[in-house]
């Protein structure tokens, strides 16, 4: 045996000591008290803060006190977010920028201050010298989010000031990343793509005078290329993406660490390794690997009892991964209606349309209607359950040709907006370390000697 299979045995044989040790009886976390994944058995999360940025509705209490589920809300700063979309559509303009502004400084900027706003965020969209060559394109991988991580801890080392945690410090440094994080993203799946799979490498510039979702399409093709609806639809995914409260993982990551007094850059690398989580931002690629397999596994994708016979397959765990899942449905806190799908869908039906892909969006309709009953005959669960906002963003990604390695790093592109929000407020009302308590439940033991053991 080698030193390396020496190694690896070793390591299998105490994986299971590890595992074993590391068990709870998942009993005692009812006689405890504790509200696993900080969630109570109503999945209602539990109070640990207080936001103004914005507000996720769900459900109503009766008269009995009970939770009734009703159509899902969700506002920005006070705004119902289906208004915020349809405002800046009806009235030609990219949102990002805006809906950026808003959550930031707290009121939907006028005229003047937008294109002062866009100015800025156009001229901090630039990296230090060499640093695309010396930091993105040095060990390039396909995991573009941990690319991204290592670019923004990396930045730091640029920033005189990276630990200063004036609130005029860190609005720079926050609305810096939220203007060069396309960019890092963007440069480090074109390396991939380079060095990895011998394709050939192009590192446009943005344009200053260009939208982020205009810059992002701009940089990614290799022509520069894109149509209006396309850029219009990107921009609309950002903004539904920006920003869902201060409980979601990677939002709470943000309170966390910076209660701890750490930098803007440790902060927001963090934030991305719980974003690149499967369970937190990487559900759109799992939706389209399911509709792919279905599409495998179904002659006539058009026929609703072929559909219907693959979905229960799916729950089954007799299909595609055999988790029982059907992606893309359901959600944590929403149960009648997640509200980003609702606005999101109309344009998607729009983007098909122009990609002649209708047939495609035909199914993702008949899936979307199909599935909540199957699950709930499945689960017996009380739950309603229905279409999230992911269900249908990797389709649209798909459709506007982003490769798949790019998924999860455009939700990081949108939701660094929302991070810097929270972390802004942490710093604005906070002046204690977030530590919450944990319960021991192991036995005192005696120590005894090492010719005793």
């Amino acid at each position: 045996m080698t030193k390396n299979e020496q190694l690896i045995n070793y390591i299998a044989k105490k994986a299971v000591t590890c595992e074993s040790n590391c068990r709870i009886d998942y009993k005692l976390y009812d006689e405890f008290g504790v509200k696993k994944g900080l969630r109570d058995e109503n999945g209602k999360g539990v109070l640990v803060g207080l936001t103004n940025i914005s507000h996720i509705h769900s459900f109503v209490e009766n008269e009995a006190g009970e939770r009734v589920p009703c159509e899902g809300k969700l506002w920005y700063r006070g705004y119902d977010i289906i208004d915020l979309v349809r405002g800046f559509r009806e009235e030609g303009r990219y949102g990002f920028e805006e809906a950026t502004y808003l959550l930031l400084f707290g009121n939907l900027p006028n005229e003047t201050e937008l294109s002062n706003f866009k100015q800025v965020l156009g001229g901090m969209r630039r990296l230090p010298k060499s640093f695309t060559r010396d930091v993105i394109m040095k060990a390039p991988t396909k995991d573009i989010m941990n690319s991204l991580s290592r670019s923004v801890l990396t930045l730091a080392s640029y920033d005189e000031d990276a630990a200063d945690l004036s609130i005029e410090n860190v609005l720079r440094q926050c609305m810096m990343l939220i203007s060069v994080f396309p960019m890092m993203a963007v440069y480090g799946y074109h390396a991939y793509n380079h060095y990895l799979h011998d394709d050939s490498l192009y590192i446009h510039r943005p344009d200053p005078d260009l939208s982020a979702a205009e810059n992002i399409l701009r940089m990614l093709r290799p022509d520069k290329q894109y149509t209006d609806l396309e850029a219009h639809v990107l921009d609309i995914a950002l903004v539904l993406h920006m920003e869902h409260g201060g409980g979601n993982n990677s939002s709470f990551t943000t309170h966390v660490i910076t209660s701890a007094g750490s930098d803007t850059y440790s902060v927001v690398a963090a934030a991305l390794s719980s974003l690149k989580g499967p369970k937190h931002g990487g559900a759109n690629i799992k939706v389209i690997e399911m509709m792919d397999d279905l599409k495998a596994n179904v002659s006539d994708i058009t026929d609703r009892e072929q559909v219907r016979d693959y979905l229960q397959r799916l729950v089954d765990k007799k299909a595609f991964d055999g988790k029982g899942l059907i992606y893309g449905m359901g959600h944590a806190i929403y149960s009648i209606s997640d509200p980003r799908a609702k606005v999101f869908k109309g344009y998607v039906k729009q983007l098909a349309k122009e990609k002649n892909l209708e047939q495609d969006y035909a199914l993702y309709e008949m899936v979307e209607e199909m599935a909540p009953e199957i699950i709930a005959g499945k689960r017996k669960t009380s739950k309603e359950i229905s279409a999230n906002v992911d269900f249908f963003s990797g389709f649209v990604y798909r459709m506007l040709d982003i490769p798949e390695e790019l998924y999860t790093p455009i939700f990081a592109m949108a939701r660094i907006v929302g991070w810097s929000a929270h972390r802004l407020e942490e710093l604005v009302n906070a002046n204690k370390i977030i530590r919450p308590a944990y319960d021991s439940i192991g036995d005192e033991r005696k120590y005894c000697a090492m010719d005793e053991r």
